[in-house]
């Protein structure tokens, strides 16, 4: 059975947990593929126990589905230990979680560093959780980051901390008159993580090689989304991995042949976190609805998100970018006694018209959306479960999207709880 990815089409926050618990039923195995503790997924089981993750694979809430962290996620043991400890205490069976033994361990410098950095910004400031994502991500592209496997060598663990330290307790103390990092007090707190962390470490290139043989079903989750990938997204305001469907293939050791299936999440409306361009972002009471209605609060964070109308350049974007087969698309209950529901189908740069992404950075911040305006409804559409219990102009709407993302919407979100769903197609099927 091929391997089957999941991606955010937007900047994020498009409800993936909800889609990764609602296909983890028939999955065997769920893969984290990328990110850091600077993401989150909100999952609400069937009986209504509301669960935020934010390093654990969403398969860890359903039994007999093997979680796996992948080599390509950035992994702080203390935020990830917390996270299982607190998983277990409800009931949450753990034990089963596989880690990969190349993922890079985020260290105390790392992390130092990152909200240092973004302070010094200023107003020129990323946006950054400040958790040490970006910093981890640099030293191992400058190949000098720590690794999981690195905990199972003590002495090898203390060597590259050195070497490391070397560099970075210049820079803390010289450059940002910070206190340097101890050595040995890093060395104890990892070691002693590293008692805890031992069973869960494997070789899980190998591991997932095996399951697909075997056929099983394999889902690749990303965190974060298309438009926040360092190569793909609205650089420099993006994250520092590859969210994007080629990111799941380097972040998990999987060919690309074993891929079969792209299922994009995608938001009945828009939202980002952060720093950086949003063409269709709102000041208005519409926007102030989108966020109180839609709960737009970052689950990792607790931030504000900042909203805005759907933007369907951005959607057909991601599903050119991803190869994205189904799109699931999430939260249209939000836009429900909204007397109009615009959406930009195109931008207004320099007094020319633009149909796809721009080019350039500095276009992309020129941008005026350009809008269609569609009739709104007023019925609660919680409770539908075909898309004809849908209201006339609801059915519209999402035929419209589907339309303009060239893509088709398999299944529509209705609700946070994982049945509140409009299935229309299987997305593991063509």
């Amino acid at each position: 059975m091929p391997a089957i990815v999941l991606v955010g089409t937007q900047w994020g926050d498009e409800g993936k947990g909800k889609v990764t618990d609602l296909l983890g039923e028939r999955m065997h195995y769920t893969v984290r593929y990328q990110g850091g503790n600077n993401a989150g997924h909100t999952v609400v089981t069937p009986d209504g126990e509301k669960y935020a993750l934010h390093l654990t694979p969403t398969g860890i809430l359903t039994p007999g589905c093997v979680p796996v962290i992948g080599n390509g996620v950035v992994i702080d043991p203390k935020v990830l230990l917390h996270e299982l400890d607190g998983l277990a205490a409800r009931g949450v069976d753990v034990t089963q979680l596989k880690i990969s033994a190349d993922a890079h361990l985020i260290m105390p410098h790392h992390r130092a560093l990152d909200r240092v950095v973004e302070r010094y910004l200023g107003s020129a400031r990323i946006g950054t959780t400040g958790r040490g994502i970006g910093p981890t991500y640099g030293d191992k592209v400058g190949r000098v980051g720590i690794r999981v496997q690195d905990l199972l060598d003590p002495k090898i663990f203390r060597q590259k901390l050195e070497l490391a330290l070397r560099e970075k307790n210049q820079v803390l103390v010289k450059v940002y008159n910070r206190k340097k990092i101890d050595i040995d007090a890093v060395v104890e707190e990892y070691m002693g993580y590293a008692e805890r962390l031992i069973p869960f470490i494997t070789d899980t290139r190998l591991l997932l090689d095996d399951a697909l043989t075997r056929g099983d079903y394999v889902l690749l989750e990303g965190a974060q989304a298309t438009l926040l990938d360092v190569d793909h997204g609205t650089y420099p305001f993006v994250t520092s991995s590859n969210p994007t469907t080629g990111g799941a293939c380097v972040g998990a050791g999987i060919p690309p042949t074993r891929i079969d299936r792209v299922i994009g999440v995608i938001k009945a409306y828009t939202t980002r976190v952060g720093s950086g361009p949003f063409p269709t972002e709102l000041f208005d009471d519409n926007g102030m609805h989108l966020l109180k209605v839609g709960g737009e609060y970052g689950t990792t964070t607790g931030r504000e998100r900042r909203c805005g109308w759907f933007d369907a350049v951005i959607g057909r974007y991601a599903v050119r970018v991803n190869g994205i087969t189904d799109l699931f698309l999430t939260k249209l209950d939000v836009l429900s006694s909204l007397d109009k529901v615009p959406i930009c189908i195109g931008y207004e740069i320099d007094g020319e018209r633009h149909d796809e992404m721009p080019m350039t950075q500095t276009a992309l911040h020129h941008a005026t959306p350009l809008y269609e305006f569609h009739d709104g409804w007023w019925e609660d559409v919680s409770e539908c479960r075909r898309f004809e219990d849908l209201p006339k102009n609801a059915q519209s709407y999402v035929e419209r999207l589907e339309e303009l993302c060239k893509a088709r919407i398999s299944v529509i979100g209705v609700g946070p709880a994982r049945d509140q769903n409009v299935i229309r197609h299987d997305m593991l099927v063509s």
